[in-house]
């Protein structure tokens, strides 16, 4: 490893160190200030962005990727102001620093307050999704955090040109010019570098595919927040509205497959699949949709004379980012969750049903960071839940689960204040 990009790894993060001791108590209007900067420069930058972008798509790296992480990649004007719309979003959103979060005093007089702080300097590691270089800069900003930007070789120079705006955008608002700093090279073994300096970052957050994921949980020694999947089912029960089964199933399979928070799995309880699933089969099929069904689901397909591709074992836990699902049916409440707690990533699961109480039972019992009922699996998203944005997706049980937002990027401190108390 060369001992230069060693050198200039390490002096990113002393300088992000440094940037987050003083961007921890800058004044929310200075935060807000820089947001309201990046938003109007992305608005005004868009065939600059777009070229970068097209410069990107045209490498040989990007000819390589998949479908579906081609589709992250690419950017275009309607979803570049999306990108403003979030960061005005951030804007709108209360500051979570300082925040008190308990407020008491003991019998010895001590005052304690445990109060909302930021938690420092956050290494954000990401392949070809460029969006990610503006939702966890401005999510960092907001509350408080220096970050540090390692975006993949296939979207260089994409996030060269938005980690440019984000940099003019904090030095107008005259926050510290080190807040936000991005990798600029895609040396692999930068990464590892990055992975190692514990002393100087706090947390470290890959946004990617699973190898990607895996590959920083086991070479970092800092703490990391991931998910490394996202196999997220639709269980339609014996009480559901069947058409609203359909829509739903639709809309979480089709309108963005690449997505970690699509269907991949349907479960469909017995008692309705003769009605659900020709129906359910043909719209998924007009929406290019492959089924991969067991036995029982490609009989009943098989009579109405609608193609379908037998299931392996391993398509029951498959994440696959494509026109593909897989289709079991099931005899029980039961077995649904069951088989979502064995087979899920523990991402997102959703009942569709009338029946109340096995709603409830399903909202309960399934083990998973965020669960529907008679909704669709992709709401879970930050912009969704009202964060304006969100920095990743947890799947861990630590710390934070489910869409991270700008209060799931802070700690907290004790702060005690006496009248000159010792202890006994």
């Amino acid at each position: 490893m060369s001992a230069d990009l060693v050198q200039l790894v390490t002096s990113i993060a002393q300088r992000a160190r440094a940037a987050s001791l003083l961007l921890a108590n800058a004044p929310t209007a200075a935060k807000d200030d820089a947001l309201r900067q990046l938003a109007s420069l992305i608005d005004t930058s868009h065939t600059a962005l777009l070229a970068a972008n097209a410069q990107d798509l045209a490498s040989p790296e990007a000819a390589a990727l998949t479908p579906a992480a081609r589709d992250r990649l690419t950017l275009n004007a309607a979803r570049l102001t999306q990108l403003a719309a979030s960061v005005r979003a951030v804007i709108a959103l209360p500051d979570p620093v300082g925040t008190v979060l308990e407020d008491f005093t003991r019998p010895n007089g001590l005052h304690i307050r445990k109060l909302r702080v930021p938690i420092g300097v956050i290494g954000i590691i990401y392949e070809a999704r460029p969006n990610v270089t503006i939702d966890c800069a401005i999510l960092c900003l907001k509350s408080g955090n220096a970050c540090i930007l390692r975006g993949g070789k296939e979207c260089f120079h994409t996030n060269t040109a938005l980690a440019a705006l984000i940099t003019q955008a904090v030095a107008a608002a005259s926050l510290p010019g080190d807040a936000v700093q991005l990798i600029p090279t895609t040396d692999r073994a930068a990464l590892i570098t990055l992975l190692k300096l514990d002393t100087l970052i706090h947390c470290i957050i890959p946004r990617g595919g699973e190898t990607l994921i895996r590959f920083v949980a086991a070479n970092s020694t800092i703490p990391v927040i991931k998910h490394y999947k996202g196999v997220c089912f639709v269980y339609v029960d014996a009480a559901a509205d069947l058409a609203m089964a359909e829509a739903i199933t639709l809309n979480a399979k089709v309108s963005r497959p690449s997505a970690c928070n699509a269907a991949e799995q349907l479960l469909v309880h017995r008692t309705v699949a003769d009605k659900f699933l020709p129906a359910a089969a043909r719209a998924l099929l007009a929406g290019k949709v492959e089924l991969r069904c067991d036995a029982a689901s490609a009989t009943l397909l098989a009579r109405e004379k609608l193609p379908a591709t037998p299931a392996t074992e391993a398509d029951y836990s498959t994440e696959f980012l494509d026109y593909i699902i897989a289709i079991r049916i099931v005899d029980s409440l039961d077995d649904a969750i069951a088989i979502i707690n064995r087979d899920s990533s523990n991402h997102s699961d959703a009942i569709v049903t009338a029946d109340a109480k096995a709603a409830h039972r399903f909202l309960a019992e399934v083990d998973s960071a965020t669960v529907y009922w008679n909704a669709s699996t992709r709401f879970t998203d930050g912009f969704e839940f009202g964060y304006g944005a969100e920095i990743g997706i947890s799947t861990d049980r630590l710390h934070a689960r489910g869409p991270m937002g700008l209060r799931e990027l802070c700690s907290h401190k004790f702060v005690i204040e006496g009248t000159g108390q010792i202890r006994g």
